[in-house]
């Protein structure tokens, strides 16, 4: 069986010239990524790399990469990663890491943001199948989660636990994850504006206007979205 996720993982790859700062996302379409740049004669050891995610990171440095912290960073070429949804204009859900504040500090300094997957990632309109993840401080947990029921209802706000230790998941930053879910996915400029906007939201993981190209792959091969 086909594995559209290392196509396009591939074709992606065709986009990094030598010499360039790129980030990779999180995920085994990234993992897939790092092989195929290893698998370009005289790639790799020009690059460098930063990442959002820890596991990425982690491989990124046993296979011998130029890791920089993006904290040191103020402008990559391109930032890779995957996606649970985008529709047509390439807004994007990203709803599973929960690292989303770090992959948007990625996305925001990357000359273009590329999202790579199988090409059913790609909707018409965002569906209600993913929750928007929202990163809040502790002391506006109770507040926001109001809100957010009150803006969009209905909707139900569930605070994420975590399956390896008794509680909440805590981030790296010590703050709280609110899996909202929504019946019907609101317009996403709406959501964006109102999340963003509520005291005590650090991110959420709506990736609104900032993709700047899809490269996905499956049974009909490789399809390539531009931003609208």
């Amino acid at each position: 069986m086909a594995d559209y996720k290392q196509q396009a993982a591939q074709e992606a790859a065709k986009l990094i010239q030598p010499g360039s700062a790129i980030g990779l996302g999180a995920g085994s379409t990234m993992t897939h990524l790092i092989a195929a740049i290893q698998n370009t004669p005289g790639l790799a050891t020009t690059l460098t790399v930063a990442s959002s995610s820890f596991t990425t990171r982690q491989l990124l440095l046993k296979e011998g990469f130029q890791v920089k912290e993006s904290g040191w960073l103020t402008r990559l070429d391109h930032y890779f990663d995957g996606c649970d949804q985008f529709d047509w204009r390439l807004t994007a859900l990203k709803s599973g890491g929960g690292v989303h504040a770090a992959e948007k500090v990625l996305a925001a300094m990357a000359g273009k943001f590329i999202l790579v997957g199988d090409t059913g990632k790609r909707v018409d309109r965002l569906t209600k199948s993913f929750p928007l993840v929202v990163e809040v401080i502790p002391e506006a947990l109770a507040f926001v989660s109001a809100r957010l029921k009150e803006y969009f209802n209905p909707s139900r706000s569930e605070l994420r636990l975590s399956d390896k230790k008794d509680g909440a998941v805590i981030t790296e930053r010590g703050n709280y994850l609110i899996d909202n879910w929504f019946d019907a996915f609101p317009e996403p400029g709406i959501l964006n504006d109102r999340v963003t906007n509520l005291a005590g939201v650090l991110e959420h993981s709506l990736f609104f206007n900032m993709a700047h190209k899809a490269v996905t792959a499956g049974p009909d091969g490789i399809v390539v979205y531009t931003k609208p």
